[in-house]
């Protein structure tokens, strides 16, 4: 049983072997470094636990790492006036061992693809939204009217957009969030296809 406690830039690595733990070091979060220790360190029965972070799916690619722990739940069973990095590793191992480890789902790799895609996409869309607003302050620090058009940025935004009278300096920062709103558009168009693609290709996403 291994248990890695894993940080920004290394994990502290527990061998659990008959109810003993020995401390294994560190390993640097690497990827090849982290496939080196796995290849020259790991057995093919060795199980390898750590908890769920940012880089847990490069870690598991890595490693091949067989148990992904609740970091929320394990912190409330194995809280420790004590607390290292070796501790937590080594804690993790025997949580495995004892059966008490609570697990968490790790996706495969279509469904983290997916799921980047969306987080992606979401990021986007908050981008234009920031962008819509900051037009939007600005018109009103001027007093400028609203568009007649139901929406200043669709089709016909632009050109009524052009028109309001505004200092230089502002005049060029609306021109650029609107480039850089037509740039977020083409990526969004982009990502929207690509999720279509993927609902079209693979039904267990159509009924999730």
């Amino acid at each position: 049983m291994v248990g890695l406690d894993v940080s920004r830039t290394v994990a502290e690595i527990a061998y659990l072997e008959d109810g003993q733990v020995k401390p294994g070091g560190r390993v640097e979060l690497v990827q090849a470094v982290l496939t080196r220790w796995a290849a020259t360190q790991l057995r093919a029965t060795d199980h390898v636990v750590l908890e769920a972070t940012v880089t847990t799916t490069a870690v598991i690619n890595a490693v091949r790492a067989h148990v992904v722990a609740n970091p929320f739940q394990v912190r409330l069973i194995a809280e420790a006036r004590v607390k290292t990095d070796t501790i937590d590793a080594a804690v993790l191992a025997q949580r495995y061992a004892s059966g008490f480890l609570p697990e968490v789902w790790i996706p495969d790799d279509a469904t983290q693809t997916l799921r980047r895609q969306v987080a992606r996409r979401a990021q986007i869309v908050r981008q234009r939204v920031r962008l819509k607003n900051e037009v939007h302050s600005v018109l009103h620090t001027y007093l400028i009217p609203r568009c007649p058009a139901a929406d200043p940025f669709g089709r016909k935004g632009p050109r009524w957009l052009a028109e309001p009278p505004l200092p230089m300096e502002e005049r060029l920062g609306v021109e650029q969030r609107l480039r850089e709103l037509d740039r977020l558009g083409e990526d969004l168009k982009t990502i929207d296809r690509l999720l279509g693609e993927a609902v079209v290709s693979n039904p267990a996403v159509q009924h999730s």
